[in-house]
């Protein structure tokens, strides 16, 4: 399997190569040249999440040196579940994907990637940093994955002032080989400036560099695992597809998902839910696709306002009325989120972080008006524990909501971040320090 570049001006690449890059020489974001298929009778002899990992990747990994390792990989990476449990409402779902060490759906991706890497031969015997921007979660399962990994160091950039007081503490607390910095801007910008940092080769000439972000292939393959083992298990108890309501920022797990579905996983319809960023309703809605300005929300890991997934997307759907047609997105403001924990709770004693949220009333949406038909089953995808926003939801539902016993540790350790001004060549200056 070789991968292109979304902007198809790079060369095609192998898979670890192209986990080494991170990003594509041209701009562009790494894309396998063509999908395998699947049937669901295809992993009946699959009854656990790293099995149908393994059986699902092996077409992305063959022909590479990692496609040995693959199993290994996947029992590495995936030690924890991502059940798929029944909501109080008729027919509706979650899928908690919170199960991991740092309690957000980025454990599953960064894990693997930590796994890829750590086979990776290194040529330059110089360490290798892994440069991440996060809105919240990302840079914390990251820090996780690759704490005290011999060979590695991450930087990992986050919006001052803009994630919750226990993510913040998490993203400084690994020490070591990790570093957090807290940047004076918004998630937007700490993208911007990884990626600057990822196309500047005279800078990856002196201090080898990659990414961890959703827009490496590390992150973005093994997220389709958790859709197909959900959606594979739901098949065989009903014999129907399972339709998924994902919250999304950057678009990463939503285009894990749309993957996997493309795949012949038994997936359904998807729909994507937003916070006040709007730009990804708006598209949907018609407009032409526009980056905007990132908006603070209290769904703070959702701030995005220049989607990088866009890209595969696209990739995917290069006709836009088809691409409008494939999906229903909608954009939750900061009221309404609150408003949907509190009644949850209140209603069902369901609790769920902000992220999680928007998903919800979304789907609550297409139920009151038809679009969620009846006889249809439909999952919420719930991408971090509400312990992590306890500033939010405590406040909302009246009553503490219990930490789960690794966020506890990582909350119990010392934290440090240093502060990073709104300009690459600082960053650059660090990362060649």
């Amino acid at each position: 399997m070789n991968y292109i570049s979304t902007r198809g001006n790079a060369p095609a690449l192998g898979l670890s190569a192209a986990l080494a890059a991170g990003l594509a020489a041209d701009g562009g974001l790494y894309v396998p040249r063509s999908l395998p298929k699947f049937s669901p009778s295809d992993f009946d002899d699959c009854h656990d999440l790293p099995r149908i990992a393994e059986r699902l990747l092996e077409p992305f990994f063959a022909g590479d040196e990692l496609g040995a390792e693959l199993p290994a990989i996947c029992r590495q990476a995936f030690t924890f579940d991502a059940p798929l449990r029944a909501l109080a409402t008729p027919q509706d779902h979650v899928l908690e994907l919170f199960h991991g060490p740092t309690a957000a759906f980025k454990d599953f991706g960064a894990r693997f990637l930590a796994a890829c890497m750590q086979r990776l031969p290194g040529d330059t015997g110089k360490p290798l940093t892994i440069v991440v921007a996060t809105s919240g979660d990302t840079g914390a399962a990251v820090g996780a994955a690759f704490a005290g990994l011999p060979g590695f160091k991450v930087a990992i950039l986050y919006p001052d002032g803009r994630v919750s007081p226990r993510q913040a503490h998490q993203l400084g607390c690994f020490g070591g080989n990790v570093r957090a910095f807290r940047l004076a801007g918004a998630f937007d910008d700490c993208q911007r400036m990884a990626k600057q940092a990822l196309g500047d080769a005279g800078l990856r000439a002196i201090a080898p560099l990659s990414s961890a972000n959703s827009i490496s292939l590390g992150r973005l393959l093994p997220q389709m695992a958790y859709y197909a083992d959900s959606a594979l298990r739901h098949f065989r108890a009903t014999g129907a597809a399972l339709n998924f309501v994902v919250p999304t920022g950057n678009l990463g797990n939503a285009v894990a998902c749309v993957l996997a579905r493309a795949c012949g996983l038994p997936i359904g319809r998807i729909a994507l839910a937003t916070n006040a960023n709007r730009v990804l309703p708006d598209f949907f809605a018609g407009a032409d696709y526009a980056a905007q300005p990132s908006v603070a929300t209290i769904a703070n890991a959702m701030d995005v306002g220049a989607p990088s997934n866009f890209e595969r997307l696209t990739w995917l759907y290069p006709d836009s009325a088809a691409l409008r047609r494939e999906f229903v997105a909608a954009s939750i403001d900061d009221d309404t989120i609150r408003a949907t924990i509190r009644e949850r709770r209140a209603r069902y004693a369901e609790v769920f972080c902000p992220h999680t949220a928007t998903a919800v009333h979304l789907l609550e949406i297409l139920r009151t008006t038809g679009a969620a038909k009846a006889g249809e089953d439909w999952a919420v995808v719930s991408t971090a524990h509400p312990a992590k926003f306890d500033s939010i939801v405590e406040p909302l539902i009246g009553a503490q909501v219990p930490v789960p016993p690794s966020l506890a540790a990582l909350l119990a350790r010392p934290a440090h971040a240093d502060p990073l001004a709104n300009d690459y060549g600082a960053l650059r200056e660090i990362l060649l320090a």
